[in-house]
């Protein structure tokens, strides 16, 4: 781990060669040293490969500080905090991603319900959470072509993470199903739904899938 100042009031903290689960166990115990009053930090954002420290009275010192801590342990800082996401599996892309890995689509839909994942960051658009999980092994390419429109709560895998759109936008990620859930909402106390750490379910609702069911396209309609 690097720790780099940024500006005059920043930190961060940058990984090589970045683990989710590494990278999770020190936001976590970022956050708990914050709550005990051990950290004076104003923000604490993951990324993908670094978390940054940002409001900070001395950042010089705080680099110390971190410096002497030692790496958290994975398990030992796993949020409690577990959303249960209720997901129907009718995606156009869900026989598509059950194919790339070998398995039929009720196959497919067991690997994504058994699976639980931990929002590693947040990014992209207001409310939409970096879902971290998927073994390596797993891992979904784009699609080649990204559609102008993805419909919001739209359930959806890219490389090695899933998503859930929080609105309609634009998007190149692979959809499996979708979600009633609200993720964001401005007129709630916590807008978002996902904040890094939390857990998540993608628990499916509705009759199982049938492979031979024709699956709804958001760009092109029934096909």
């Amino acid at each position: 781990m690097r720790l780099r100042p940024v500006g005059r009031r920043a930190l961060l903290l940058e990984w090589a060669t970045p683990e989710a689960a590494d990278i999770e166990a020190w936001r976590a115990e970022l956050s708990r040293r914050r709550d005990l009053g051990e950290l004076a930090v104003v923000d604490i954002v993951p990324a993908a490969r670094t978390i940054l420290l940002d409001g900070l009275p001395d950042p010089a010192a705080t680099a110390t500080q971190v410096a002497s801590w030692p790496p958290p342990a994975p398990s030992e800082a796993t949020s409690a905090t577990m959303v249960t996401v209720p997901v129907r599996y009718d995606g156009p892309d869900l026989a598509e991603v059950a194919r790339h890995w070998g398995v039929d689509v009720t196959g497919a839909v067991e690997r994504l319900t058994g699976i639980e994942f931990t929002v590693a960051f947040c990014g992209f658009a207001p409310g939409f959470g970096y879902l971290t999980g998927l073994p390596a092994s797993w891992t979904v390419p784009r699609r080649a072509s990204p559609r102008p429109a993805v419909p919001a709560g739209s359930v959806a895998l890219a490389g090695e993470y899933a998503g859930i759109y929080p609105t309609a936008s634009p998007g190149g990620w692979q959809l499996v199903g979708r979600t009633d859930l609200v993720l964001f909402d401005l007129d709630r106390e916590q807008p978002a739904t996902l904040a890094p750490g939390t857990r998540v379910r993608l628990s499916p609702v509705g009759p199982p899938p049938d492979q031979s069911r024709r699956l709804l396209d958001p760009a092109r309609g029934p096909r």
